[in-house]
């Protein structure tokens, strides 16, 4: 418990989907000092911002999730932004922090930063053998430099960081916009519309033949915390749940656990992105001991239950002035 109590935090994106999910089990397992910059009080682009940070919090450790993301569209639509805002906040923030004697960084990279192509299950060591998928590939490649940049200030300057890959993530608190969300709340969304619209059927993008591996929120808060406390080295680590699924099942598997029960249209002008995607977690099990632990059916069904609930939830009407 001490690890937690006597050391000082900062969780960038710690209001975000899985940020909040981490800083939640921060506080649970001790943490008196966990300082979460809002982007509206810190611009982590900026330079000003990332010295305000610091000087603020003195954090020993600094857990970076804060990023701009996004499902298949909103990369498409938004590349440079997508490439210059993840790039900048995490090589500005990894800099300072190691010129003010930050202890250890905790950076949380992505699945996307995988080669297009790559062997499935992926392994670390396979994550230079070719380009990634070219619909994210700027946001791939922005969180990809800072794997580049945390082995280069830990081979001159012996500076302690990590380097986490999630595969995609799910469960409550997600981000439900149908123009940014990613594919699980996003086809939470189109059935439980379409059901209360009576619609007969629901489009989704692409073909339904690419596969995803999925991990529960709170299954990534707990590897990564786990790999904060306990693992010191700079060689990537996946974490991961182990399972694989076609868009076509899980588009399937999300409509029965809504309840719906009209046709599915596939719109094949549509990307698929990657064609698979399942990661090798057994380096996070061997040097960390992580392992997922939430079935997906679980975690769907809680997703589920949370999403209707935020609908169900009355809105407070503005008075009358």
């Amino acid at each position: 418990m001490s690890f937690w109590s006597e050391n000082r935090f900062v969780v960038t994106g710690g209001a975000g989907f899985l940020g909040r999910a981490v800083v939640k089990r921060l506080r649970a397992r001790g943490a008196h000092s966990v300082l979460v910059p809002r982007s509206a009080d810190y611009d982590l682009r900026t330079h000003t911002a990332v010295i305000d940070v610091l000087e603020t919090a003195r954090p020993d450790i600094i857990i970076h999730m804060a990023a701009v993301v996004g499902g298949i569209g909103a990369n498409r639509a938004r590349p440079a932004e997508f490439f210059y805002d993840n790039l900048m906040m995490g090589a500005m923030l990894m800099h300072e922090a190691w010129r003010a004697g930050v202890k250890k960084f905790v950076t949380i990279g992505t699945v996307c930063a995988y080669p297009k192509y790559t062997p499935v299950p992926f392994r670390e060591e396979s994550l230079w053998e070719g380009y990634p998928e070219e619909t994210n590939a700027p946001y791939g490649l922005a969180k990809k430099m800072l794997l580049v940049q945390g082995q280069a200030y830990h081979q001159q300057y012996g500076f302690n960081n990590i380097y986490l890959l999630p595969t995609n993530l799910y469960g409550p608190y997600d981000n439900f916009d149908l123009e940014t969300s990613h594919v699980i709340p996003a086809l939470i969304r189109k059935f439980i519309e379409a059901q209360a619209r009576g619609a007969d059927e629901v489009t989704a993008w692409g073909t339904g033949t690419p596969t995803r591996e999925f991990l529960y929120v709170e299954d990534a808060a707990e590897g990564i915390l786990l790999a904060t406390e306990r693992y010191n080295d700079p060689e990537p680590v996946n974490l991961g749940s182990g399972d694989e699924i076609s868009i076509k099942d899980l588009t399937e598997t999300i409509a029965r656990a809504v309840g719906y029960t009209g046709r599915v249209v596939w719109d094949s002008s549509k990307p698929d992105g990657q064609p698979r995607r399942a990661l090798d977690a057994s380096r996070a099990r061997a040097h960390f001991g992580f392992t997922a632990s939430t079935p997906f059916a679980d975690g769907l069904a809680q997703t589920v239950a949370w999403y209707q609930a935020e609908l169900a939830r009355p809105t407070t009407p503005l008075p009358n002035l």
